[in-house]
């Protein structure tokens, strides 16, 4: 094992709840990383719990939240006994610049409980995964996993250059600031959020530091982030294009099925030259993937796919089956979709009837922009902030100074994700949000896995088939 103590075989952190609390107690109970996806999380959690809180996990691991008072306002606000009894989700408040005390909390709180949650499988190792995309999502979930004690954090598309100190400032106590990206007037500085623990909770602790992993797709980037000691990670995950979710865009756009060529694929030597532990991602669930990877120099892979399939994934059960029917009769099909996220890198989206994937469902879909995730900022010469997102309706987008040319074939993958694990809205008009589904380019891989488990298979079948492909001598 290296010397972050993290094992050879990790659990992609999926969608919204794909790779949720269950699968990643499961598989850090197996002697793996197993980790939650921290997209979205204050959605997720009082979205359970309006449905009821089925299980009273969510109740479960509130009770535990650090700070009771924080954790008792949470639910009675949001816990339901009865469940919605058919009445929309409450709203939540969109993310901005501008922090917010009780936004904080709840962000804070959902993190932990997710992460709480996946700890319980004893002394497994979990991680969370965040998008560097989702900026002003971060500081305070990142604070909450920290404060859940969790053991590594995986962050990719972006460049996460400023986490590692985000994570140390967390760590001593001190409140943690992190430069927002923003479109703003020639020589007018980025905007900076604070989250200071000392204001939402009155108290600062010093807390465990985890192991940080950046996830990025090219040697140049690694040496980049590795070369200063503010911006230098723990380690990477070097992820291929196949990967599911967001891919890094390509160097330039070639006339390939995906979009991308060889200049695309990572110079895995150069990423070993770095000398950080690393791990391959993208195309590597198989056996044979994962003794060649130890053997280009990484402690091992990531994978997604295959464990966003097995039956402890937070995917909703008829998703589920759906893809592996598909599969089964060689007809699933996934594509990189250059045009679907707002934020503008390329997004693998499941081609299935019934869900956005599917073009009739996609037009027949309202376009509105709710949760807001994914929405950018914009600065005028007079300091004035406004926000807008390629998925929202056509007018307000263009009046708030948006190209038209931008809103072509974007998906709202918000209420898209989390309506793939049973959390979507249902409006009051009657729409309810249908599903946006992703996974990994290479379904071989999926359609390998059916030939020993046609009827399905466990998270613990997946960590076992790929422990298999192991050397002998490399610690599992």
């Amino acid at each position: 094992m290296n010397n972050l103590g993290l094992p050879p075989i990790i659990q992609g952190g999926m969608g919204a709840a794909v790779s949720s609390w269950y699968l990643a107690r499961t598989v850090a109970n197996e002697g793996q990383l197993g980790v939650v996806s921290g997209t979205a999380l204050e959605t997720v959690v009082t979205r359970r719990l309006q449905n009821g809180d089925e299980g009273g996990h969510m109740q479960e691991a509130l009770a535990h939240f650090p700070y009771p008072e924080v954790a008792e306002e949470i639910l009675a606000k949001f816990y339901k006994p009865e469940g919605r009894q058919g009445k929309p989700f409450r709203p939540m408040r969109r993310l901005s610049l501008d922090a917010h005390k009780e936004h904080d909390q709840l962000a804070v709180a959902s993190n932990f409980v997710e992460v709480w949650l996946a700890k319980q499988s004893g002394n497994g190792k979990v991680g969370i995964n965040f998008l560097e995309k989702l900026q002003t999502a971060t500081p305070a979930a990142l604070y909450g996993a920290m404060l859940a004690g969790v053991d590594a954090i995986l962050m990719g598309a972006g460049i996460p250059r400023e986490i590692p100190k985000l994570m140390t400032d967390f760590s001593q106590g001190k409140p943690g600031q992190l430069s927002i990206d923003s479109d703003r007037p020639a020589g007018m500085a980025a905007p900076i959020l604070e989250f200071n623990p000392l204001e939402s909770f009155g108290k600062a602790p010093e807390l465990p530091r985890p192991a940080f992993l950046a996830i990025v797709t090219a040697e140049v980037l690694a040496s980049y982030l590795a070369r200063d000691e503010i911006t230098r990670p723990d380690g990477f995950v070097v992820e291929h294009f196949m990967a599911g979710g967001h891919n890094a865009p390509p160097r330039k756009l070639q006339d390939t099925e995906t979009g991308y060529g060889p200049k695309d694929e990572a110079n895995i030597p150069k990423v070993a030259d770095v000398g950080l532990p690393f791990w391959l991602a993208g195309g590597r669930a198989t056996p044979e993937s994962v003794a060649d990877a130890v053997a280009l120099g990484a402690e091992g892979v990531q994978v997604g796919s295959l464990f966003a399939l097995s039956n402890e994934s937070g995917l909703l059960p008829e998703y589920r089956e759906q893809m592996l029917q598909a599969a089964r009769e060689g007809n699933l099909r996934v594509r990189t979709d250059h045009r679907a996220s707002p934020t503008g890198f390329p997004f693998k989206v499941v081609d299935l009837p019934g869900t956005i994937g599917d073009a009739e469902v996609y037009k027949a879909r309202p376009r509105l922009c709710d949760l807001g995730y994914l929405r950018s900022s914009h600065i005028d010469e007079a300091g004035k902030v406004s926000y807008r997102c390629a998925a929202e309706p056509d007018s307000p987008y263009l009046k708030k100074g948006g190209e038209e040319e931008d809103l072509a074939a974007r998906i709202c993958l918000c209420n898209g994700l989390v309506a793939a694990v049973g959390l979507g809205q249902e409006r009051p008009d009657g729409y309810k949000e249908a599903p946006l589904l992703t996974l990994g380019a290479t379904t071989s891989d999926v359609e390998g896995m059916l030939k020993d488990f046609p009827t399905g298979w466990s998270a613990v079948d997946v960590v076992n088939r790929l422990k298999s492909g192991l050397p002998v001598g490399v610690n599992a």
